[in-house]
């Protein structure tokens, strides 16, 4: 790549187009180039395309360079940035924080489908960075949100971001495998529990082996619903009669989720395919007869 300094937008796109040496699609590189470049320069991709002149020195290169370097090192950007989007929002996120996902995204949409003009009462089970609630607290009529994670620097950002988005949301330090949830009369119970089995890891990206949380990803082989079976219980006693579990979950793992909520005396079980066509979440009610 050429040492020169870029004097225009377009041509400071490519240099960071050219400087980022990660093994991604065409499309992922221009976006974290996009990214970059709007952060570092606050130039914006309507005057990237305009390309526009830019003044570029020698201590601002110096400054890019190293930030490229993190992300040539498989760093995310959201822990680069220190933030992360979600439905349109941005979280405050930091290493020991789940990124949010798309797929989540698509899990928060359908609770906020099912409860259009409804006042309901939400527990998110494993908070992480708190998107889950602090969305469904700004989309719904809310009456009453909680939200539990065993780990105190998580239970710290998620009120963080709850304070930034201007939210009401009782925070609970719990650790779900081994204690009670103090709440009942609940309209529902959501989570995003970890789910990916330790054999997955070969499959997994070096940015998400390498930063992410292992607490807030990975399962044994020997249990992977471990999670799902201690919430199902817990939901028996917290939800309300017709109350509802929203699970995020393992494609593999669709049918066994349904079957162990089954079992475990829930109704109008639904397994539901994200976008991708995949197994993603799992939707039932309680039923206390």
């Amino acid at each position: 790549m050429s040492d020169n300094i870029p004097d225009s937008s377009k041509k400071l796109l490519q240099w960071v187009i050219d400087y980022i040496e990660l093994d991604e699609s065409v499309n992922e590189i221009q976006s974290l180039a996009y990214i970059v470049v709007e952060h570092m320069f606050s130039i914006n991709k309507s005057e990237i395309i305009t390309d526009r002149s830019i003044n570029i020195n020698s201590s601002q290169l110096k400054k890019l360079k190293k930030f490229l370097d993190r992300i040539n090192k498989s760093e995310p950007i959201q822990y680069i940035l220190g933030e992360a989007e979600f439905y349109g929002r941005q979280y405050i996120v930091s290493p020991g924080i789940l990124i949010p996902r798309n797929e989540t995204e698509e899990l928060v949409n359908l609770i906020i489908q099912d409860y259009k003009e409804k006042k309901i009462k939400v527990l998110d089970v494993g908070t992480g960075s708190g998107c889950i609630p602090i969305t469904l607290v700004k989309e719904l009529k809310l009456t009453k949100a909680y939200a539990i994670d065993f780990d105190p620097r998580v239970i710290k950002i998620a009120r963080q971001n709850a304070a930034k988005h201007q939210v009401d949301i009782d925070f609970l330090m719990i650790d779900i495998l081994k204690e009670k949830i103090p709440i009942h009369g609940l309209d529902v119970i959501v989570s995003n529990p970890p789910y990916i089995t330790q054999s997955e890891k070969s499959e997994m990206k070096a940015n998400v082996l390498g930063y992410e949380p292992s607490t807030a990803l990975f399962v044994t082989d020997e249990d992977p619903l471990i999670f799902y079976k201690r919430i199902a219980l817990i939901g028996r006693e917290s939800l309300r009669e017709d109350g509802k579990l929203y699970f995020e979950i393992n494609e593999k793992f669709g049918q066994q989720v349904a079957q162990m909520l089954e079992q475990n005396g829930y109704k109008n079980i639904e397994l539901i395919a994200d976008l991708n066509g995949k197994d993603r979440i799992v939707k039932a009610s309680n039923s206390l007869t």
